[in-house]
């Protein structure tokens, strides 16, 4: 007959629920280091320079963590661009519909956050899947962006001039005409917004 020690009737213990809590709130918390880690490095960082083991350590983890948790570096690209993305639309929702000011000023805020990472992610997409994908889901976003934002503005125009006008205002608040006036010219973010609220104003006719 087999005998059950003590150590064997613990194991057998179901955790309590509390037990069970922390570790999922300590699971969570590791995962939310590994995808800030990321975040920073794939914001800064051509997408090849990028290594597992320098996100890991960055977050305080060992690579094989990392591995375990996201399964390979596309994977966490990816799972840390759905998390920043969700950050930048958020901000950009911000937008009243119908203001342009306040919208030019959203967008001015939201590109110098995230201006230069959005172009390092541009410059990179003819040669990563991933970021191409990513890249062509921000330009439907941004003229989607446009025309909900802008609508008044848009309906008060013939239908005719419409998409020439959609077409001046997703120009007018692109992040490449934020890093021309920004980085190029080296002008003020006040500047810049004074200048991007002339574009709009332009394109909208005034409205």
């Amino acid at each position: 007959m087999n005998r059950v020690t003590v150590g064997d009737m613990k194991s057998a213990t179901p955790r309590r629920p509390y037990e069970l809590r922390a570790r999922a709130q300590s699971a969570a918390a590791t995962g939310e280091r590994i995808l800030e880690a990321a975040i920073a490095r794939f914001a800064t960082e051509p997408y090849e320079d990028v290594s597992l083991d320098a996100v890991a350590a960055d977050a305080g983890v060992s690579t094989r963590t990392v591995i375990r948790r996201f399964g390979s570096k596309d994977e966490l690209f990816v799972a840390a661009d759905r998390l920043a993305g969700r950050r930048m639309l958020a901000q950009r929702d911000q937008a009243p519909v119908g203001d342009a000011r306040a919208a030019v000023s959203i967008v001015v805020e939201h590109y110098e956050e995230w201006g230069d990472q959005r172009l390092l992610m541009l410059a990179q997409e003819h040669r990563i899947p991933a970021i191409r994908e990513h890249t062509q889901a921000g330009r439907g976003y941004h003229r989607a962006w446009v025309e909900r934002t802008f609508a008044p503005q848009l309906d008060a125009v013939p239908a005719r001039e419409r998409e020439r006008r959609v077409l001046a205002l997703v120009a007018a608040t692109d992040v490449y005409v934020w890093k021309l006036l920004r980085r190029d010219l080296g002008l003020s973010a006040a500047e810049t917004l004074r200048v991007m609220e002339t574009l709009v104003s332009s394109a909208t006719g005034g409205h």
